[in-house]
Parts: C-alpha cells; structure tokens; sequence
C-alpha cells in the first residue's frame, strides 16, 4: 500500500509534540502555575505539631520542666535540688500556629504579579509554538523546493542527451563541426553536475525538517505539493492593528511589564505595619503515657522596620527591573511595525515576482523549441542552443523558487502578524 504524503499540517503536529522548545515552554507554564499557587499560600494560616522528648539535668531545664509538667513540689525549692536536681525527662506534644493578617497588602501584589508572571508564561508558549511552526513551514517547502529542483535538472539532464544525440547525427551528416559535439558533451557534463548538486541540497533540506520537527529518525517520504496560488491580502495598517493584538510575544512582554508594576507596589507596601497572629498550645509529660499538665499562649504581634534600608535598595531594584521592562516594551512596539511592514511588501513582491517568472518560463520554453528547430534546420549555432537551454533551465529554477517564495512570504506575514496557527499554515495546501 502507497505510503500517504506528510502534509504541513502533520509536520507541525509532530514538531509541536516533540520539539524541545514547546517542551521547555511547557515546563516553564507549569512552573508559574506552580508559583501562582504557592503565592496564594501566603493568605493561609500556618499550623505546625511537634513531638519532643528530651531528658537532662541543667538546672533551668529541671526547674521549667517539672513546672510545665505541674509536678512542682515544696521540695523541689531545696538549693540541692535546685543546683543539683536528678534527671528529667519529658514528653512534649504542641500545636503551635500563625496567621499574618495585614501586611499592607503586600502579598495581594505578589499573588497579582505571579498571576500575570503566569499569563506571560503561556503566552511566550504561544510564541514559542508560532517559531515551531515557521521553522516547520520553511524546512517543509525547502524540501519540495529541492524535490523541483531535481525534477529540472532530471529533465535538462536528459534534454542535453538528446541534444547531444542530436549534435552527433549532425556532425556524421556533415551538418555540424566536431566543435559542437564537444560543446553538447561539455553541456551533458554540467547538467550531471547539476543534478548532483539538486541531490545534495535535497538530502541537506530533509535534515534541516528532521531538525525543525525534532525527529530524527523521520525517513525520506513524499509530500503534498504546495500549489501555486495568490494567498488573502489586506491593508498594512489592518496588519499592523491584527499584530498589536495577537503577537504573543508582545502579549507576553506586556504582561510582564505589568508583573514589575506589581513588584515594584509589593515592595512599597512592605514599609508599610504588619500585623500577625499566634497561638501555641503545649502538653507536657512525665512518660509518653503519663500524666503532666497543658498550657496555651496566643497573641498579636504589630510590627514596623523603622530602619527599612534592606527594603529601600529592594524598591529601587525592583523601580529599576520596572524601567528596563517598559523600554523594552516600547522598543519592541517599534520593531513589531518594522517586522510588519517588512513582511507586508514582501508579501507583495513576491506575487509579482511569481506573475513574472510563469511569464519568463513560458517565453524561455518557447524560445528554445524555436532555436531547436532552427539548429535542425542549420540557421542557428550550437551556441545559440546552449544559451536558449541555459535560459529555459534557470527561468524552470526561478519559477519554482518564486512559488515557494511567494508561500514562504504569506507564511512570513502570518508569522509577523501573530496569527501562523496549525490550521493557519494547513491553508498553504
């Protein structure tokens, strides 16, 4: 049974399933769920149990121990007793917790600024995704692109045998000097070359997929064919609004821009009073089983760092990490219109390059079955021939190269403008 031809939509498949990149993107998103979540743990309070047995005769230790225990008897205030008291053990179960409950609404800033450090994080994902696929797009036409140009030099390899054929009865007729066979065979020799080269550049374009799809071991197959077509075009400036809208690295830059706003008030709020909470519930025990007795202390702890110099140089750090973000954020802004408009006349010349180069390749092919003829009939060298087959040959080559120019430069466009989805890139088929 024929092996089905890999589409571009399949290529992107594999790419995103199995290229490190998305990967590392994909950890990288987990992570700052991870962090969203943890930061939120900032609100709940902490309860903690301890289990500790101890046994010892330090006299402080002694003296507290039997307190705790409520075993304190009028003996033990006998000075032996108290310098030299005999060993003690002790079980001792607690509860302890705490709870902040104001700290100037510093931790609501951390959590807004891990929440919007995660919506950074799943849309550098999409960038990511959007790179795998260009790569994808560009190796796969690569691919078809050397694939054609095989198919040309297969083709004018075997037209110069013909020619050469051809030359050799025109020379045994007495038509032709023995010049033009040599020129023919020179002509048969540079067309194998040719189509040695069209080899090598086909076996280097099916590396560089393997690459883009993060397989390796993929195997030589066939491929759907992109057909030559015009692809949608609109104004620079609707490209421009669609690029300031869906680029996802732009999203992801200005989410992080709004993080370090959040940071930067993190860090003010924390000169700001907090205030917390305790309590710590003991039980203390002669033997694991024995009797003793239990005692609780709870409270509220208000507290201002009336010396902040370790929070003042954390604000200007974090107002200096604020900066760089928001020039970062307007350099990348400007860019955005240079990739965009870029993409946008590239799009265009390549259409008219297309339109031009089926023109050129319709003339060329023309040209050359004229000068055939008129070579038969003896009006024409075979120099003539050669320059007519040399310009059939690169004006097949060009046409090809515009094809998968003109589709590389609408993928381009789609990239620039944030919108080179799976199911965007199918279209190119």
């Amino acid at each position: 049974m024929a092996q089905e031809p890999l589409t571009i939509r399949q290529a992107v498949n594999v790419a995103l399933g199995q290229s490190p990149e998305a990967a590392v993107a994909r950890a990288d998103n987990q992570e700052t769920k991870a962090a969203a979540i943890m930061a939120r743990t900032q609100l709940l309070p902490q309860l903690n149990f301890t289990e500790d047995i101890s046994r010892g005769d330090d006299p402080v230790y002694a003296f507290g121990t039997r307190l705790r225990q409520r075993q304190f008897t009028q003996a033990d205030f006998a000075l032996n007793a108290l310098n030299l008291p005999q060993p003690i053990g002790n079980f001792s179960t607690r509860f302890s917790g705490s709870w902040m409950a104001f700290d100037s609404l510093k931790t609501q800033k951390e959590i807004r600024r891990a929440d919007l450090f995660r919506q950074s994080a799943s849309s550098s994902a999409k960038a990511v995704d959007q790179q795998i696929v260009f790569r994808v797009v560009g190796a796969y036409q690569q691919v078809l692109y050397a694939q054609r140009e095989i198919d040309v030099a297969q083709h004018e390899q075997e037209t110069a045998a013909a020619l050469l054929t051809s030359v050799n009865d025109h020379v045994k007729a007495g038509l032709a000097v023995e010049s033009d066979r040599m020129s023919a065979e020179v002509n048969v020799a540079a067309r194998k070359e040719e189509l040695i080269a069209a080899q090598g550049d086909l076996e280097l374009a099916w590396a560089q997929l393997r690459e883009a799809m993060g397989d390796p071991e993929l195997k030589s197959t066939e491929l759907k064919p992109i057909e030559p077509h015009t692809f949608p075009q609109d104004t620079l400036e609707e490209e421009l609004a669609t690029a300031e809208k869906a680029r996802p690295d732009l999203a992801a830059l200005g989410q992080e821009q709004s993080a370090q706003a959040s940071a930067v008030g993190a860090a003010k709020s924390d000169f700001g009073p907090r205030v917390s909470t305790y309590g710590n519930w003991e039980v203390d025990q002669s033997s694991f089983a024995g009797s003793g007795g239990n005692n609780w202390v709870a409270g509220v702890q208000i507290s201002v760092d009336i010396l902040p110099l370790g929070r003042r140089a954390q604000l200007s750090r974090e107002s200096a990490a604020k900066q760089k973000i928001d020039a970062q954020v307007a350099a990348s802004q400007q860019h955005l219109r240079l990739e965009v408009s870029q993409a946008h006349i590239h799009q265009k010349t390549a259409e008219l390059s297309l339109e031009t180069a089926r023109a050129a390749m319709d003339q060329s092919t023309e040209s050359l079955r004229i000068l055939k003829n008129r070579y038969g009939a003896g009006l024409a060298t075979i120099t003539d021939l050669l320059r007519a087959e040399d310009a059939e040959r690169q004006s097949q080559s060009n046409y090809w190269h515009a094809v998968y120019g003109n589709a590389m430069a609408y993928t381009e466009l789609l990239y620039a403008t944030g919108t080179l989805t799976p199911d965007a890139a199918e279209e190119l088929q």
